[in-house]
């Protein structure tokens, strides 16, 4: 059987010095690609391209899974909300662009794995919503945005019983790292909250045909800790690319 190609989709960072400062780079942490790499995929990274969504289609139907990877703020503007002053930067543009990924990987029946930002994007083109910040959350709020190392667990998650992530992560919790500012507020209707912090913050969603999985840790930056929570991170990219691999057929 063919490997599966799973795409990553990119961000884009202002080169800040020499001759080409002030020219975009489309770039992924090196970490998303050694994941899909390790657990046997094809990475290929998607590049972000202005215009709509019918460029985003072509793209997405070059691979046969999807990685929605972090970066930006989510636009409110998406889920009925003004900006608050505690809101991140935003790029509406490239909300747009992964949802067009996102949008085309499920007309298509490929399987997506939202990591952070990923899973707020999948949350909100589901009907969902955010918190802008985690200090706009009524009640106690962990500190979901570590200062240390970014391959290091900071926070526990507790894995719902009977969900998908059970079974892929074979866990009920897990030691996460957490680098997230903005919160998922109202689950989407269609979607069902797979796991969440001692704090009650929403740190997992799935689908019910289990296509389609998102998380507001990080795996890829656990997969290569030396600590026992690496091989476990590295079920979620070898559940993806065996569900691409099994779409193929």
């Amino acid at each position: 059987m063919a490997k599966a190609v799973i795409g990553i989709s990119a961000s884009e960072v202002t080169i800040q010095s020499g001759p080409f400062m002030g020219e975009p780079r489309t770039y992924v942490n090196a970490a998303y690609v050694d994941s899909v790499l390790k657990n046997g995929g094809i990475p290929l990274v998607i590049p972000f391209t202005a215009g709509g969504s019918e460029m985003a289609f072509k793209q997405l139907d070059l691979v046969d899974g999807l990685i929605l990877s972090g970066g930006h703020d989510l636009d409110p503007h998406l889920y009925g909300e003004e900006i608050d002053q505690k809101s991140g930067e935003t790029w509406p543009d490239r909300d747009a662009f992964d949802m067009a990924l996102l949008k085309r990987a499920e007309e298509t029946g490929k399987p997506v794995l939202g990591i952070c930002r990923g899973a707020q994007i999948i949350n909100v083109a589901h009907g969902g919503s955010m918190w802008q910040d985690l200090s706009l959350r009524p009640g106690n709020t962990l500190k979901h945005m570590q200062a240390t190392r970014p391959d290091v667990g900071t926070h526990v998650v507790k894995i719902k019983s009977g969900t998908n992530l059970e079974k892929i992560m074979g866990e009920s919790s897990l030691m996460t790292n957490s680098f997230h500012h903005q919160l998922i507020k109202e689950v989407a209707p269609d979607l069902t909250e797979s796991a969440s912090a001692s704090d009650g913050v929403t740190e997992a969603l799935e689908s019910t045909d289990g296509k389609v999985i998102a998380v507001q840790w990080h795996p890829e930056e656990m997969h290569a800790n030396p600590a026992p929570e690496a091989a476990i991170m590295n079920r979620l990219f070898k559940y993806l690319i065996d569900k691409a691999e099994e779409e193929k057929q």
